[in-house]
This record gives C-alpha cells, sequence and structure tokens, in this order.
C-alpha cells in the first residue's frame, strides 16, 4: 500500500482542528506558511478588505482544510494565539561546538525542579531536529505573546503572534510527531506567573516630578526587594523575574541605577533560596527586555 501524503497531511490537519485550534498550510516540506504576502496580496476573496496575515486566515472550518490539502501535502501551522495556546518550544544546539551544553527540555526541567514542580504532563510533539514542544491552553482573557529566551537558554514560547508546526509535518530533517499526552493542560500559574506582562505603570498629569519619582522609585524598590524574600515555595522565580521587569522601566527612566537594582534584587533572590546564578540569569533576562520596552517616560506618581 503506498501512502498518499495528501490524505495524511489532510487527516493532522482537520485533527488539529477537531481540538479546537485554528490551521493554515505551511509549504510542503518546509516550516514557512504557504500564504502569499502583503507585497503579492491579489486583494480579493479573504484579502477583499485588505491583506490577512496567516494568524488571520487560520481557520477550524473543515471545509475550508479539505479545500486547502486536497491536492497539495502542505505541511500544518498552528496559529498559537487565536488557538488559545501557549506553547513552550524546548530547542536543541544547533552548533557543533555547543554540543555539551544543555538543552532546552534540560533546561526547563531544572527550571520546574527550582519552582518545586515536576515537568507538566501535557500534549507534547517531538520537532525534526530533535527538541520538544509542550502545548498548554492559555487562561481566558490573557493575551500572552511569543517570548525567546525569557524563560532560558533554548526555551522559548509561541503565542499571539507566533506558530508552531503540528503533529504529521514533514520536513528534510524529519518529522513532527506527537509523543505524549492527549490533551493541552493549562498553563500553570508559576509559568503564568513569569511569562505575565508586568502591568503598566498608572497615568499621571505632567509637570516638575523629579523628586516625586525619586520617591516613587525608592519606594518600589523596597516593596519589590520585600515581595522576592518573602515569596512562597513555587513563587520564587516568577517574584524575582516580575520584580526585575518592574524595577527595569525606572532603570530605564534614569530614577534607579541598574546596578542597585541588580544588587538588591539579586541579595533578595539568594536570600529567598534560588541559586545565585539563576539570580543572575533571570535578572539579566528581565532587566534588559523591561529597559528595552520603556524607553518613554510614563509618569507613575
Amino acid at each position: 500500500m503506498t501512502h498518499d501524503p495528501r490524505s495524511a497531511m489532510l487527516r493532522a490537519a482537520l485533527d488539529a482542528a477537531e481540538r479546537g485550534w485554528y490551521v493554515f498550510p505551511l509549504r510542503p516540506g518546509d516550516k514557512r506558511p504557504a500564504l502569499h504576502g502583503e507585497a503579492t496580496c491579489p486583494h480579493t476573496g479573504e484579502c477583499a478588505g485588505g491583506h490577512m496575515k496567516w494568524e488571520q486566515r487560520a481557520t477550524r472550518d473543515p471545509e475550508r482544510i479539505r479545500t486547502t490539502w486536497w491536492h497539495t501535502p502542505y505541511n500544518i501551522g498552528i496559529a498559537t494565539g487565536p488557538s488559545n495556546l501557549l506553547v513552550v518550544d524546548l530547542d536543541m544546539p544547533k552548533h557543533k561546538d555547543s554540543r555539551d551544553a544543555p538543552c532546552g527540555a534540560a533546561t526547563f526541567k531544572a527550571l520546574c525542579e527550582r519552582a518545586g514542580h515536576a515537568v507538566p504532563t501535557t500534549y507534547q510533539v517531538r520537532t525534526a531536529s530533535g527538541g520538544e514542544h509542550l502545548y498548554f491552553t492559555a487562561p481566558e482573557g490573557l493575551r500572552l505573546t511569543n517570548t525567546a529566551g525569557t524563560i532560558g537558554q533554548l526555551v522559548d514560547t509561541r503565542a499571539w503572534g507566533g506558530y508552531v508546526v503540528a503533529a504529521g509535518s514533514l520536513t528534510p530533517a524529519g518529522t513532527y510527531e506527537a509523543v505524549c499526552g492527549s490533551v493541552a493542560a493549562p498553563l500553570p500559574p508559576w509559568l503564568q506567573a513569569i511569562l505575565q506582562p508586568v502591568p503598566k505603570a498608572s497615568q499621571a498629569p505632567s509637570g516638575p516630578v523629579t523628586a516625586q519619582c525619586r520617591r516613587y522609585a525608592d519606594v518600589a524598590l523596597t516593596n519589590e526587594t520585600w515581595n522576592v524574600v518573602t515569596a512562597q515555595v513555587g513563587q520564587r522565580e516568577g517574584a524575582l523575574f516580575r520584580a526585575a521587569r518592574a524595577l527595569g522601566r525606572l532603570v530605564a527612566w534614569g530614577d534607579l541605577p541598574r546596578h542597585v537594582v541588580e544588587q538588591a534584587l539579586q541579595e533578595a533572590g539568594e536570600t529567598a533560596g534560588l541559586p545565585a546564578a539563576q539570580c543572575r540569569a533571570t535578572l539579566r533576562s528581565a532587566l534588559n527586555w523591561s529597559i528595552a520596552h520603556n524607553q518613554t517616560r510614563r509618569d507613575t506618581a
């Protein structure tokens, strides 16, 4: 019996849609979208009202899926945001000279252990490169976005604005294969705490606020440091990450020196029981992100 790749991909796309996930075609044997880009948009059909990107054109409609995959063995992309998914992407080291470096799965396992939890049991896909995709359902109303290295080295996430290659897809490097779990588990609260964006500072009337901002910054430093020191087991890493993001904007605005924030939170993290190296890595990642994304002052008092 010959294997028909068109029917295999069609079945895989329909299976993903039956799970409630929004799919769109990827190029056969590739990970790139098969849909036209904005520059070549015909502005007809779905795009009659303006160009629609792959995230907008992803579908769960069985008839549309059959029409798309019936004649061509497209690989399958899952639009994680519309599918209400947060997928943790555990990658493999890409360079030969880094083969002794821990893979994403090992890094994530160590993170789970430090948080006081086992690696969550959930729907899991082995990627063509030997990595892993862990699927989680995101809480309703929470709009998470993609991250790269925020959690740890070779540990990325895909949510709104991202997609993953679905099980059943084929590339020259190998097959994407479901290997564990039948359903996507809810996103663990401790992991959500690390990924959830820091709330924006409240707006206030403009004016001479230098002294006022400094007082606010000093209070914020004290409060955030205390939050880290008093965090419960399983919540300490998340508390440190949130504190660094919150104080990072004050560093960006010139209200606090970076070295003061790093020293205070490093000491707080170690006092709470986190390893020194993990504190440094978490602080560096969170502060760098926050400073880069808060170059424009938003008054806080």
